[in-house]
């Protein structure tokens, strides 16, 4: 008896040990198969859609929304969805196929009709616009963004009196959207109203002082009224508030041509071409400017670049044919005489210019046909020779759609030109339910993509993650992260691709080891997707082999908080939960500035400032470089109301090239 009990006792531990192998193999296996069918769970997905969504990460998304539509083609939701984010990939036509199948499936969301209605406005299909404007204002009437996008329609449908109707209840309504103050001023200038535009533009700029599009209206009036120092500082305003708004640019260089500034009007037309290469307008009137300046060669790269893109711009062929004559390529400039000539036959100026280019070549024959075709105009006919190319002239200008020849030396405006931006739709509780604007920064996850491309985008590096990649060697590099790049279309295929590998090999492992490694790997990966659900099933399996794993505590964490949105009566269970991993992974790593960083964004969230900016401070004594923790104590210090310490604190984090923060400087120091 006594020799069977220590046998038992010497084989136990050893049979204990292969029964719980045994066991957390067999649960790996089958666990990797539900999972695998639960890939298919379309609420998941959909919700993986909209986080993707959310991020701008618009091809993962669409992915996802195509997953759910090959199996549940009746739900209006992943039509919709998927709607959107070929919207903000510019894809109109698709988005507005894909909005009317979610409006045949469900005719009674509003928000449908208005997503619609906004592709249709960047088609200019404006009365179409209109119409699903109606349609979801009759279901939600008091969305004020419904009305204003809805006159903004009519002021393009040149249907005045309704739009003047509609902006006025919405001021009554709701007097503090200045956007509606902005459209009417610009509405009664399309009128030449111009004395009632300009109370409004009075009552615009009283009422929001740091709108840009006011600004620029109040210029582009001062333009036409030849008001010259005036335009240049109310451009100069406009510029300041929207400095992405091109055409701003060009016109102070147009401004700043008739004050004489002329090396100041030459940097506007180069920052807008910068900033819009396509732009044609500022290649034409830069064209202009070098011409005046005897900047030839490059003129004629100008209006080179014009003809490209507009092959029958007479104006901008007749420039060019001057710019070639001056600079002696007398044939290229008779070739573009010519087609001026072919299209306007009694262009004089022309003829006479290329008859002096035939002379030049010793083609006298050619030259005084030319000659005697102006002569006989002259003798039988009252028109005369046009007036030549003047410095005098450039004060002037014209419309995009005027296309005499004679005005080929005058600068090019846009014809009804609106400044006033349309309002954004707000999808916010149905597709982002994030704050866009002065959101904090998320928390450092880890990622299958790098941090995203900018000034600041230096890859972190953390000692776990280091020793993990050691150890079990990952198929993808992997990164940690605060803000990861998007996912074009090849690199989200990638990333499926691999997800689907690793679930083959973790079936197939026999190995506790190895199936850890490739199940952190995975949730990895899904979370990469945005496919959060996915990503917390791996971890909790992680975790019940592993309890000790900083990183698999660390990306629990993150993914949990990620959802926590989406959760419903589940976000305050899954907040509680973030906390708790977070507090498991600093009890293992307790000088892990990252993880100080992501309690302490937790704390922020959760509206315990003081905790938030305790944590910190904590973070940035630890490692000093964390931008992303001055950005985030800084917004900390200003929802709590200490501005001037938080404003500080974004001045450092721009510094440390954040640049993000400056334009949060600029917004909350002039608040």
């Amino acid at each position: 008896m006594k020799k069977n009990r220590n046998r038992l006792g010497k084989w136990l531990p050893a049979l204990v040990g292969w029964r719980l192998r045994f066991l957390s193999i067999f649960f790996i296996f089958h666990l990797s198969l539900f999972t695998s069918f639960a890939q298919y769970n379309t609420d998941r997905l959909i919700i993986s859609g909209r986080i993707a969504l959310s991020n701008h990460d618009f091809v993962v998304a669409i992915q996802h929304f195509n997953n759910v539509l090959s199996v549940k083609p009746y739900l209006y939701e992943p039509w919709y969805y998927r709607g959107i984010c070929k919207l903000q990939l510019d894809d109109h036509i698709g988005a507005e196929s894909d909005f009317n199948k979610a409006i045949e499936l469900n005719p009674y969301v509003h928000e449908i009709f208005a997503a619609r209605a906004e592709t249709r406005i960047r088609q200019k299909k404006y009365a179409e616009a209109i119409s699903d404007y109606e349609q979801a204002l009759k279901f939600s009437p008091d969305e004020r963004g419904y009305w204003f996008n809805r006159a903004y329609c009519r002021y393009y449908q040149k249907e005045n009196e309704q739009a003047h109707a509609d902006l006025e209840y919405i001021v009554q309504r709701w007097p503090d959207m200045n956007m509606a103050y902005a459209l009417q001023t610009e509405l009664y200038l399309s009128e030449n109203d111009t004395t009632t535009a300009l109370l409004w533009l009075d009552r615009t700029l009283e009422r929001n002082p740091y709108d840009g599009s006011a600004w620029s209206i109040l210029a582009r009036l001062n333009m036409q009224r030849k008001n010259w120092a005036v335009a240049d500082s109310a451009f100069t305003k406009a510029i300041h508030y929207q400095p992405r708004v091109v055409n701003n640019y060009m016109y102070r260089a147009m401004v700043r041509v008739n004050l004489n500034r002329l090396r100041q009007a030459m940097e506007d037309y180069d920052r807008a071409i910068d900033m819009n290469p396509d732009n044609f307008l500022s290649h034409y009137n830069r064209g202009l400017l070098r011409q005046q300046l005897g900047d030839d060669n490059r003129a004629i790269d100008d209006f080179n670049f014009v003809l490209r893109h507009e092959p029958n711009n007479l104006q901008a062929l007749y420039n060019r044919a001057l710019l070639l004559d001056r600079t002696g390529n007398y044939r290229a400039a008779i070739a573009d005489y010519s087609r001026v000539i072919e299209t306007f036959p009694n262009f004089w100026a022309g003829l006479l210019a290329r008859a002096q280019c035939y002379r030049r070549l010793g083609q006298t024959a050619k030259a005084e046909q030319d000659e005697f075709r102006v002569t006989k105009a002259q003798l039988d006919k009252h028109l005369g020779i046009q007036q030549r190319w003047s410095k005098n002239k450039l004060r002037e200008m014209r419309k995009l759609s005027d296309v005499d020849v004679e005005k080929y030396d005058q600068w090019v405006v846009v014809d009804d030109e609106v400044t006033t931006p349309q309002y954004k739709n707000d999808y916010r509780g149905s597709v982002q339910n994030r704050k866009v604007e002065t959101e904090l920064l998320p928390m450092f996850s880890l990622s299958l993509m790098p941090s995203r491309a900018g000034v600041n985008d230096q890859q972190v590096h953390d000692n776990a993650l280091e020793h993990f990649v050691h150890e079990y060697k990952p198929r993808r590099a992997i990164y940690v992260v605060c803000r990861p790049g998007t996912l074009d279309e090849a690199s989200t295929h990638t990333i499926f691709a691999v997800i689907d590998s690793i679930s083959h090999a973790i079936s197939a492992s026999r190995d506790v080891k190895t199936a850890l490694g490739l199940l952190l790997q995975r949730a990895v990966a899904h979370a990469t997707t945005h496919n959060f659900a996915e990503a917390i099933n791996d971890l909790d399996d992680y975790l019940a082999i592993d309890s000790t794993s900083v990183l698999a505590h660390w990306q629990r964490a993150f993914c949990l908080h990620e959802l926590a949105d989406y959760g419903g009566t589940e976000k305050l269970l899954n907040a509680k939960r973030v906390e708790n991993d977070l507090e498991e992974a600093l009890q293992n790593d307790a000088d892990n500035a990252l993880l100080q960083y992501n309690m302490a964004t937790l704390k922020a969230h959760q509206k315990d400032y003081t905790a938030a900016v305790e944590g910190f401070e904590k973070a940035l004594k630890l490692n000093p470089r964390v931008a992303e923790a001055y950005f985030n104590l800084g917004l900390t210090r200003i929802f709590a109301g200490d501005k001037a310490e938080g404003i500080k604190n974004l001045s450092k984090a721009g510094e440390l090239g954040l640049y993000d923060a400056y334009s949060l400087m600029r917004q909350y120091g002039e608040k």
